[in-house]
């Protein structure tokens, strides 16, 4: 991180929120897709709700949960897919000739996913306060560690998904929305971990995003925080964000020394 400049990651966000604000395709995806599944699911689960005898507020355990699995997916596509944005647009030359460094522009790229995040995230809160009464941060300071930990998850999902573009070129862009959803059976999202098969509980127990939604689940039922899930959750997430980034170095330097930065995207 060395010498960084902030300036040139500024200019790395300010592209993308530039491409953002005239495109009326991007601003469907923001805004549209999340707001379809909150409603979808809202009234599902308003239904179950009404249908259910235990007692336990299932509306709101599903909307949490879809909202916080929509912030995953949100930060790993601003990350990946801003990449591609920049492949599509045969930018990738074009950057890594100017002074801007790898660092520099993966943070650009950081910065703009959180921004995603966030606003998808703020959007789908303000719906299910008006729609379904319920208020996302209604948990107070621990929805934030909870949220933090899955857009740490997320940037480590992104990072290895543009690994696999650097690697294997464009055929591997289908992972840009793929790679996440690969996660979403074992992520414990919707049901808890208890209900899967053994085979993938033992599948579950590596993988983050499981801890995180258990976690809310658990407070949300017992109304009790589980600091001990919080901090399985974020030290797998950070071994998870290590060896993403030690493959991104290495994809990067090997498409680096390879010429494909030019040749990616012709």
């Amino acid at each position: 991180m060395s010498g960084l400049k902030f300036r040139r990651v500024w200019g790395i966000l300010l592209r993308h929120l530039y491409l953002l604000k005239h495109s009326f395709s991007r601003w469907l995806d923001l805004l549209y897709w999340p707001t379809v599944d909150l409603l979808l699911w809202g009234f599902i689960t308003l239904y179950l709700q009404r249908e259910s005898q235990t007692g336990i507020s299932l509306a709101s355990l599903f909307l949490g949960a879809l909202i916080f699995w929509n912030i995953l997916i949100r930060a790993q596509q601003g990350l990946a897919v801003g990449f591609l944005e920049d492949i599509w647009a045969r930018n990738l030359l074009h950057l890594f000739v100017s002074p801007l460094k790898v660092s520099e522009y993966i943070l650009g790229l950081f910065l703009y996913s959180l921004f995603k995040a966030v606003l998808a995230s703020g959007v789908m809160s303000l719906l299910s306060i008006f729609l379904f009464h319920f208020n996302f941060f209604s948990q107070g300071l621990y929805v934030f560690y909870l949220t933090f930990g899955l857009i740490l998850f997320a940037w480590a999902i992104g990072l290895l998904t543009i690994a696999f573009i650097l690697y294997f070129g464009q055929e591997a862009e289908i992972l840009a929305w793929a790679l996440a959803l690969f996660f979403l059976p074992f992520s414990a999202v919707f049901y808890p971990v208890s209900a899967l098969p053994p085979f993938f509980q033992k599948i579950a127990s590596f993988v983050p995003a499981s801890y995180f939604f258990e976690s809310f689940r658990f407070l949300m039922l017992k109304a009790q925080t589980s600091f001990s899930m919080l901090i399985k959750g974020y030290l797998l997430t950070i071994i998870y964000l290590l060896l993403s980034s030690f493959v991104f170095i290495l994809s990067f330097k090997k498409a680096q020394s390879q010429g494909k930065l030019i040749k990616i995207g012709e």
